[in-house]
């Protein structure tokens, strides 16, 4: 019998004050407010610990690195603890045939209760021969694996888009997860790499309710990736205000103004970076001074440079520009008054003439 999460979590010493405490906090960045916080703890008390499989295809392991600095320590031992991570190549401590028969011994002790976490993508050209797994592609190795799982995490955008490995020309035919892999639970959790406390979040939910959490139609949750980091973005007043940095070393710069036009993809960008932020919540890049390059969207690599603003938004501009937008409003209205005078009087005429035309037949 697998040991649950609250057990080993006592077995290293952690208090039942700090595991309510690390319950409550999050349920709160969950979004479930504190009422969820009995049913996360009922669950880690009771249900044992989910056996974890994590696959390394193309990818530079930053998705790793993240996930094992999740900000609080507690959060990480949870995170470790909770979860059988009973194979990762990057963590364990086995290697060579011993490593890899843990795959075989997880998939059939736990089949169809065990989870598939996939950290970069496979590359389907020359039968995929360009990432060898164990002696063998690692398409092979992922398909293989994930047949008889209970469902699979696409962490980052390697996983879930592709990343730098898919962009173009791509003569590896690196390709997402999902669209090698059918049948299956998918949770695309996309950034370069993503928040640590997003994947842990996203781990914590499937543990507590024992189901995958909300999807949008990307196929990420929506409890980090639902609203754009435009939307909470501490600069926003500067946007909606039509101030803009235009240099990196401008006086816009230094005050803070908005970096839209410096490339920032924030407005078209669905990520929890400008509410949770980073590195324990100390920052996050549009706070350090960078704009935001939009890791978190499907094909960022292809679709321009960080630098350049390639999106069509529209601000207001209430500071600089308010009188011309009140012209331009007042002029839109006129002209929508015009041109419906103008489509009533063209109706008008043409009853008048109808009218007249059946008056003439009635008369002959």
């Amino acid at each position: 019998m697998t040991e649950t999460f609250y057990e080993v979590l006592r077995r290293q010493g952690i208090t039942r004050r700090s595991f309510l405490k690390f319950c409550s906090l999050t349920a709160t960045s969950l979004g479930l407010g504190s009422a969820a916080a009995p049913r996360i703890a009922q669950a880690m008390e009771t249900k044992p610990r989910t056996p974890v499989i994590w696959l390394h295809g193309l990818e530079c392991t930053c998705c790793s690195e993240s996930f094992i600095r999740s900000a609080h320590p507690l959060t990480k031992d949870v995170v470790l603890s909770m979860l059988s991570l009973d194979y990762d190549d990057t963590l364990m401590a086995a290697a060579g045939h011993q490593a890899e028969a843990i795959i075989e011994e997880v998939k059939k002790k736990y089949k169809g209760n065990y989870i598939v976490a996939v950290e970069g993508n496979p590359p389907l050209n020359e039968d995929g021969m360009f990432c060898i797994h164990g002696g063998r592609p690692f398409v092979e190795v992922l398909k293989e694996t994930c047949a008889d799982a209970k469902a699979i995490i696409s962490w980052g955008a390697c996983a879930s888009y592709g990343c730098v490995q898919a962009a173009k020309p791509n003569p590896t035919r690196a390709t997402p997860v999902h669209k090698v892999i059918s049948g299956k639970p998918i949770i695309n959790v996309p950034g370069c790499p993503p928040i640590a406390e997003v994947m842990t979040g996203v781990v914590t939910y499937m543990l507590t309710f024992d189901r995958i959490p909300e999807l949008d139609r990307q196929g990420r949750p929506k409890m980090f990736y639902g609203q754009r980091i435009h939307d909470k973005c501490y600069r926003r007043g500067h946007f909606d205000a039509g101030q803009f940095a235009e240099a990196w070393d401008d006086e816009g710069s230094r005050k803070g103004y908005c970096l839209y036009k410096m490339g920032c993809k924030g407005p078209t960008t669905y990520n929890a970076c400008s509410s949770m932020r980073w590195n324990g919540g100390v920052s996050w890049p549009v706070q350090s001074g960078h704009g935001c390059i939009g890791c978190s969207e499907e094909g960022f690599w292809d679709k321009g440079s960080f630098y350049d603003r390639v999106t069509s938004i529209t601000p207001f501009g209430a500071e600089s520009n308010a009188d011309t937008i009140g012209k331009a409003a007042a002029g839109t209205v006129g002209a929508a008054i015009a041109a419906h005078a103008a489509v009533t009087a063209l109706a008008r005429a043409r009853q008048k003439a109808g009218e007249s035309a059946t008056e003439q037949q009635g008369e002959n």
